[in-house]
């Protein structure tokens, strides 16, 4: 395991070869720095500190094997974190503060839709290079064009399309659908994409139950026995964190899966920490598609190093969150080093990384993923069903499937609100989506 780490951060240091600023974080043709200063925003305290605390773990794990080596170019990273559960108003203050008075040229934020649309506009003014390595509004980067905005993983609009091709694949006669959301942006603007696709893909399908609990509601048993009476064969829902860990956690205790299947568009994130609690046979997504469990990465020296890390240090797998920030952080040292290139081993400017940003193909720790001219990166879905097996104390997610990016993505300059309304039924059936299995 050791060479496994070693070898791990050296190709993570390779990868990023070049980069360099000023000991303050700030990018400048100046003589190497001893350090090299980050700002990452996640959620470390309340409901989104489910997600955001092992983001962070996943990020020290990712930035301490760079450093073990010498870090990059020799300069060390020194990140900074800001806890996105403490409010956008201090949020905000701590982003301006790094960025003007320690001189930060690179942040990392955030997890929350209503934060990054907040936080874009502001970084922009700073001229600040700002990647989105995790929140999923697709109106990001519909409604606006950022020069130094970058979303670095899928959007919300890519990931519900692919939960209603799933639910179609495994279920292609389905009649009966309901949802349980929660009541604010993420949870109304989710449903009403997949709830389009699902129309548009199957005009048939009938919504018996549209339900939205309030954001961190501690009880659903008003939600649960209105879907027990109604017996819908299919329960939809893109909750995440403390609420959906309680919304499954009841359900399963009043014995809802046994009426109705769940669809968590994004539930790989709570299975380790509901164990038995969830389920088997629920469809579930997990936002991008690197999983600790993917069989297509069993062998790969450079995962394993890095699950085996992640594991030893926190005493858990990294969920999707886990890879989404280590995604930022890999795109944004690919872009460093894609800039100095180009400028003859010169340190790049915020600008210059910019530019190297746009059309970026790089890879973090699953699949390839590109970058499009809009700054929203192509990355694909993975989708699969619960299942126990006795190696670990909760489901995995098998019957894989990979759905690629450019099969559910909207083309750029088009709205998604529009453009899942033109959808192909033949869609659901493309040779393009494939079942993953180990390699031979």
């Amino acid at each position: 395991m050791k060479n496994s780490i070693h070898h791990f951060a050296r190709k993570l240091t390779l990868a990023a070869l070049a980069i360099s600023t000023a000991a303050t974080g700030a990018y400048a043709q100046t003589a190497k720095p001893a350090e090299l200063h980050i700002g990452i925003a996640t959620f470390m305290s309340g409901a989104g500190a489910v997600q955001g605390i092992p983001a962070k773990a996943g990020a020290q794990v990712w930035i301490d094997q760079v450093n073990a080596v010498g870090g990059i170019d020799g300069a060390k990273l020194v990140p900074h974190f800001l806890d996105e559960g403490l409010g956008t108003e201090k949020l905000l203050t701590e982003y301006r503060r790094l960025v003007q008075e320690q001189g930060v040229k690179v942040m990392f934020a955030a997890i929350s839709s209503g934060t990054c649309n907040t936080v874009a506009p502001v970084a922009e003014d700073l001229k600040v290079l700002n990647v989105m390595w995790n929140c999923g509004t697709e109106k990001l980067l519909e409604d606006r064009q950022y020069k130094y905005v970058f979303r670095t993983v899928s959007n919300a609009e890519m990931e519900m399309v692919s939960a209603a091709i799933h639910l179609l694949r495994v279920r292609p006669n389905v009649k009966t659908v309901a949802v349980v959301n929660q009541d604010y942006s993420w949870g109304r603007d989710s449903w009403e994409m997949f709830r389009k696709a699902l129309l548009t893909l199957k005009p048939d399908v009938k919504i018996v139950a549209e339900l939205f609990p309030k954001l961190g509601a501690p009880d659903y048993s008003t939600e649960i026995t209105r879907l027990q009476a109604l017996k819908p064969e299919v329960v939809f829902s893109s909750a995440w964190g403390g609420d959906l860990d309680t919304l499954i956690r009841q359900s399963t205790q009043r014995g809802l899966h046994k009426t109705s299947q769940w669809l968590l568009s994004i539930g790989e994130g709570s299975i380790e920490r509901l164990g038995k609690s969830m389920p088997q046979g629920v469809m579930v997504g997990m936002r991008g598609d690197a999983y600790f469990a993917d069989p297509e990465f069993a062998s790969d020296p450079r995962h394993k190093a890095f699950v085996g890390t992640f594991r030893a240090k926190t005493g858990s797998y990294p969920i999707f969150a886990v890879s989404q920030l280590v995604a930022g952080l890999q795109a944004w040292a690919d872009a460093h080093a894609a800039a100095r290139k180009s400028g003859k081993g010169q340190w790049p400017s915020t600008e210059q990384v910019a530019q190297a940003m746009r059309g970026l193909q790089f890879q973090g720790l699953s699949r390839p993923i590109r970058i499009r001219e809009d700054g929203q990166a192509m990355q694909g879905q993975l989708m699969g069903i619960t299942r126990t097996v006795p190696d670990y104390p909760f489901p995995i997610v098998d019957q894989l499937i990979y759905v690629p990016a450019e099969l559910v993505a909207t083309p750029v300059g088009r709205k998604s609100s529009e453009w899942i309304g033109t959808l192909d039924p033949a869609i659901v059936r493309s040779d393009r989506i494939r079942a993953i299995t180990a390699p031979r």
